[in-house]
């Protein structure tokens, strides 16, 4: 996720946090400090009140890590890879490789989620009440875990994609219907309406005096209708490209520069005449790296002339893949590092260069000629 940083790295996955986060940490503190712990404990000092809530803030969070760590634990268990998990606004999220391989496996990933939370909130009540008087900060904090992890997880449990609730129930209907594709429209539906429930709660709430609550409900709300149709339209995606290979795609044979051409002679002549974004570099017929739009904005206008793009150039890393690798592969990984292109190498000489234009077109010709996507399975891929 594009603004996020690394901060550490538990159970073999890197942890990360958007910067979202610190507004949604400053908000929970604010508002257990200044409502929850004051109405709920009163007689601490002003002080205690913060000191509690910003812990409690910080433990609510460290909850909701464990809960997408069960996630990525019985994914990567699945065969599932997964790259980090990202705390953000809106709680946390694991980001897999790919979709689950069959609907057992999405269920089992998808519940273990508000499992955890169920446990961890058994596990802050069971400490509550052996922390010491019911006044003190410590038990505080304990039962206000206790509340908040059973809370996620049934808020979790919502049938509404993409909520664990929602891809339950997409695991069922593909259980039921054999059809990834249409189990993920019918989930989607499904999340979309409660999207709009929570939407126009929120506005009812904010109109009615409860201003603050009542926006966070309807911000929630537009999330999870933003993130269920972009799913949909990801999946939708993905299952049109199914067994699709890169070398049906890619421009072969495609240009090339070499590493001492001037920016000016770069931009003027390969990148404007000739409508190109990116070139791989080559010298000697070897891969040295590629040159793209993105490197000559660096470099100031009255410096082109006496710069080489091998000044310039991306040598490493290079993102490659082969020509027999499937188009959904290659998405996945332009997605993934923000990627105009990727190289299309094979036994380490380059073959061809796959942009996002070629993909575009691609989708753009089979939705002209009424080409579905391929008819799925309840095995969308078999395991090796």
């Amino acid at each position: 996720m594009q603004g996020s940083f690394r901060i550490i790295r538990i159970a073999g996955f890197d942890i990360r946090v958007h910067y979202t986060w610190l507004f949604a940490f400053v908000l929970v503190t604010w508002t257990l400090a200044q409502g929850f712990f004051p109405l709920s404990y009163p007689g601490w000092d002003a002080p205690t009140y913060w000191a509690t809530a910003a812990v409690a803030a910080l433990l609510l969070f460290a909850s909701v890590l464990v809960h997408e760590v069960a996630h990525s634990i019985v994914a990567r268990l699945r065969g599932i890879g997964v790259r980090d998990i990202t705390l953000f606004i809106f709680g946390g999220v694991s980001n897999v490789e790919e979709e689950a391989k069959d609907a057992w496996d999405e269920l089992r990933i998808s519940a273990v989620g508000p499992l955890t939370s169920m446990a961890l909130a058994g596990v802050f009540y069971g400490l509550s009440q052996i922390t010491g008087p019911r006044n003190d900060p410590l038990a505080a904090i304990a039962d206000y875990l206790a509340l908040v992890n059973l809370m996620v997880a049934a808020f979790n449990l919502l049938p509404g994609f993409p909520l664990d609730g929602g891809r339950v129930l997409r695991s069922l209907i593909w259980m039921g219907t054999k059809d990834f594709v249409r189990a993920t429209r019918v989930a989607t539906m499904v999340g979309q309406v409660f999207a709009f429930l929570f939407i126009i709660g929120g506005v009812f709430l904010a109109l009615s005096g409860n201003f603050l609550n009542g926006i966070w409900i309807a911000f929630i709300g537009w999330f999870l209708n933003s993130a269920a149709d972009a799913s949909r339209r990801d999946v939708e995606t993905r299952e049109a490209f199914r067994g699709v290979r890169v070398e049906v795609l890619m421009g072969a044979t495609p240009e090339t520069v070499t590493a001492d051409v001037s920016i000016d002679e770069l931009v003027h002549n390969r990148f404007l005449a000739g409508g190109r974004r990116a070139l791989p570099v080559l010298r000697d017929g070897r891969l040295e790296g590629i040159v793209t739009v993105t490197d000559v904005k660096k470099v100031q206008r009255d410096a082109w002339a006496s710069t080489r793009v091998g000044d310039i150039m991306t040598r490493e890393p290079l993102h490659t893949v082969r020509p027999d690798s499937e188009l959904t592969e290659a998405l996945g990984l332009m997605a993934e590092k923000d990627l105009n292109q990727v190289l299309v190498v094979k036994d380490g000489a380059l073959v061809g260069l796959l942009s996002r234009a070629d993909i575009i077109r691609y989708l753009q010709y089979r939705s002209e000629l009424g080409i579905p996507p391929a008819k799925t399975s309840g095995e969308r891929t078999p395991r090796p």
